[in-house]
């Protein structure tokens, strides 16, 4: 709504505008992003996905992100049925665990003492623990 200073909540008119009208328009674009949010909604809300693509830290026996993979996979084919994801592909790569000094930043080899050789601070992990959606396949007919 238009306060009576001829300005919107939340947009100004710009400085100098004389334009008749130019309330009207500044609504116009505000809308704009919700409007165009509410259509992608709506031509994405019964599109199935497609693929499903992750990156999982591993870390050999014991998976360092907290997830088996054959569990998790296991799981996804389970509870995908009747859902967006049914007759999805679950693509999982696994990313070896990494060590580094946080000071020095000097990787530390796999197998080593988790104390870095130059400083002797304890190493930190930059890579491997993490659990996370990388892409989305899905074709939106109504786009």
């Amino acid at each position: 709504m238009a306060s009576d200073g001829g300005e919107r909540e939340g947009i100004a008119r710009p400085a100098g505008c004389l334009v008749e009208g130019a309330d009207h328009l500044l609504r116009l674009i505000d809308d704009l992003p919700d409007r165009a949010m509410a259509r992608i909604h709506e031509a994405l809300v019964d599109a199935p996905l497609d693929v499903l693509q992750g990156r999982v830290g591993e870390g050999g026996e014991r998976e360092l992100s907290g997830v088996e993979l054959q569990l998790l996979k296991t799981a996804f084919d389970t509870f995908r049925e009747r859902t967006i994801c049914d007759g999805a592909e679950l693509e999982i790569n696994t990313v070896a665990p990494a060590w580094a000094c946080p000071s020095c930043e000097r990787a530390l080899e796999r197998g080593a003492i988790l104390r870095c050789d130059a400083c002797g601070r304890p190493a930190r992990m930059i890579q491997g623990d993490e659990i996370i959606l990388e892409r989305i396949e899905m074709e939106a007919p109504n786009v």
